[in-house]
Order: structure tokens, then C-alpha cells, then sequence
């Protein structure tokens, strides 16, 4: 199966629930509780299975991923160093030309309405690039 194949039958959004489900401690609260926030964000996003089992959402490009580590959850945003910041949502990934990332940690509390800004930003930009 190639890296970006789907294993048969299964939705990019029913393979997100799914780890969801089986990481069954914070860190599962914590991403499912970042989808909720991009889909407010953005109600037509897309949900992909990228990379061997990273959730991915885009709109005119992939806007960010969620990624899970032992101590942290990661929301990397594709073209994050082209966003404006002004609540300083970004702590990760801060020295690359292209990338930035959110590192949330359990218990930590999300600035819900800044996150949802930031993703309609980076959806925002993604649009401006198909339209030219």
C-alpha cells in the first residue's frame, strides 16, 4: 500500500475517529477537541489520512495537521511562518521559512477563538493561491 492509500473501505474521517478512539487518554480528548475547533473553523474542510496515519485538513491546500506524540499534540500549520499571529498561538517549529506548529499538552487550555481565526487565516491564504 502506498504511504497515502487508505486501507479499503475506510473514510479519512473514519480513520481520524478511529485514533481518536484508540488513544483513548487526554491526547485523544485534545485532538478530537482540535477537529471540532477546524470544522467550526472552516465547515467545508477536508479530512485526509496522510503520511501513514496523520490526520490532515485542507481547503485549497492542506491548512494543518494533527499529530500525536507521547506528551504533546501537535497542529501544524502548512504555511504558518505566512501567518499573521497577534494571540502568539504558535511554540513550535519557529526557526522554519514555512511551517509552524501548536504544541498543546495535557490540561492546557486552548484560546478556542484565536485557533479558529488562525485556521481561517491559513484557509484564507490557501484560497488566495488558487485564485491567481
Amino acid at each position: 500500500m502506498k504511504t497515502n492509500e487508505l486501507p479499503k473501505g475506510e473514510s479519512p474521517s473514519a480513520l481520524i475517529d478511529g485514533r481518536i478512539r484508540e488513544l483513548a487518554d487526554w491526547r485523544g480528548e485534545m485532538l478530537g477537541r482540535l477537529r471540532d475547533l477546524v470544522k467550526q473553523a472552516d465547515p467545508e474542510v477536508v479530512e485526509e489520512w496522510k503520511w501513514r496515519g496523520v490526520p490532515v485538513w485542507s481547503h485549497g491546500g492542506i491548512i494543518c495537521t494533527g499529530e500525536t506524540y507521547k506528551n504533546v499534540v501537535k497542529m501544524t500549520f502548512a504555511k504558518g511562518a505566512s501567518l499573521d499571529d497577534p494571540s502568539r498561538l504558535f511554540n513550535s517549529s519557529l526557526d522554519g521559512n514555512t511551517r509552524r506548529a501548536i504544541d498543546f499538552h495535557e490540561g492546557e487550555a486552548i484560546n478556542e477563538a484565536a485557533l479558529k481565526s488562525l485556521i481561517r487565516a491559513a484557509v484564507a491564504l490557501n484560497l488566495s493561491k488558487v485564485r491567481k
